[in-house]
């Protein structure tokens, strides 16, 4: 896969996708939004990796949001950059996704790691949303999931007087899992990434599944009747004995329908 500003590269049963717009914070910018979800769909259709890791290239920043230059000027659509598209693809994908905040995770950017299932950051990490302060929010995956993260209040003073947090007092709120020092990042990443691949690919797609069903409305439940237990009802006796009798056009025997 050739990107302009990502990097993806898979290493055993780990996958990492760097952000690579290390002198603009790593920035999201709307190519960026696109390549992140055109990988994600890519790393879906494959089985070699069971984990993946998100991170930022250099030492000080994980990312700090949103860039739209470049953009059309205009209210609709085009206009708008394609975060969504972008968090939707890492909350949906079946695979564990752990972020590996190397820095700063500020604005869009501590979003993006709230939308990964699980985060490790270094101890010099910095998080903080910074919307209101600088024209700008985050009323949907920043709001809602930050609220399941730490409470409602504590995301309401985080969202409304923007606190510029440690990793240690990340951690503390519930906002992040572990933290590590800062030259230990890259080897405890791999370590509980790999720690993750050790456990079974379908029942943490399952339990994933499961988790966003209950944001996620139809598309959440989707996940877990569809793509989990619909592949698995195709292969029972039930399901071959109604497919073969309609092709047939004869009355299906409920007796080889299994037990």
């Amino acid at each position: 896969m050739n990107f302009t500003q990502i990097l993806y590269a898979e290493d055993g049963s780990v996958g990492t996708l760097t952000l690579n717009r290390p002198d603009s914070g790593n920035m999201f910018t709307e190519t960026m939004c696109h390549e992140i979800r055109a990988c994600i769909d890519a790393i879906r259709r494959e089985t070699r990796t069971r984990v993946i890791v998100l991170t930022g290239a250099g030492d000080k920043f994980f990312c700090i949001g949103g860039q739209k230059d470049g953009m059309e000027h205009t209210k609709l659509y085009a206009g708008v950059l394609p975060t969504l598209e972008m968090y939707e693809s890492i909350d949906r994908l079946q695979k564990p996704v752990i972020a590996s905040v190397n820095g700063f995770a500020v604005g869009g950017g501590n979003v993006l790691q709230m939308v990964c299932d699980v985060t490790i950051a270094k101890e010099s990490a910095v998080f903080r949303q910074v919307g209101p302060m600088m024209g700008s929010f985050d009323a949907g995956y920043g709001t809602w999931y930050l609220e399941d993260l730490v409470g409602k209040k504590r995301a309401k003073e985080i969202w409304y007087a923007n606190p510029k947090m440690t990793a240690r007092e990340a951690k503390e709120i519930g906002l992040i899992n572990r933290v590590v020092p800062d030259a230990d990042l890259a080897q405890k990443t791999r370590e509980f990434a790999l720690e993750i691949a050790e456990r079974g690919a379908f029942a943490l797609a399952a339990i994933k599944g499961a988790f966003n069903a209950r944001h996620g409305g139809v598309g959440g439940l989707s996940r877990v009747t569809h793509d989990l237990l619909l592949s698995q009802y195709l292969g029972t006796e039930e399901s071959q004995e109604l497919s073969a009798s309609f092709k047939d056009r004869r009355k299906p025997d409920p007796a080889k329908f299994g037990h």
